[in-house]
């Protein structure tokens, strides 16, 4: 890959990594606030439903977070747009789509037919 695009894909991991670095601290912040007192148990359900639902999306941010660090690293490495399965170069069309990934998407392909053969 050019040397441009590969600094063009580095901005834009990096930015996402701020982003996905700064939202983690607000919602650590709004969720260390003093505990709620609910007379009614529907309220309280109700906020346990949201804040469940809330750490759902902060576990797959902090996945997202590895895996742009993950996609950092291998652009240092000089291995990003490589797939790991065939070894080919990931078109940069799927790079745009997804920057963090490491399959093309014909292995990708492969792998999710697999898998949903498998659980079939």
């Amino acid at each position: 890959m050019e040397r441009d695009r590969l600094e063009y894909f580095k901005i834009l991991l990096n930015e996402k990594l701020e982003e996905l670095l700064s939202e983690a601290g607000k919602a650590v912040s709004g969720m260390s606030g003093k505990e709620e007192n609910f007379p009614d148990p529907t309220d309280r359900a109700s906020l346990e439903t949201d804040r469940n639902f809330l750490l759902r999306v902060k576990d797959r941010e902090r996945k997202l977070i590895t895996k742009v660090k993950e996609a950092l690293k291998r652009i240092d490495d000089g291995t990003y747009g490589v797939c790991e399965l065939c070894g080919e170069d990931i078109s940069e069309k799927r790079l745009e789509a997804r920057p963090v990934t490491t399959c093309c998407i014909e292995c990708k392909k492969e792998e999710e037919e697999y898998e949903k053969a498998r659980n079939a």
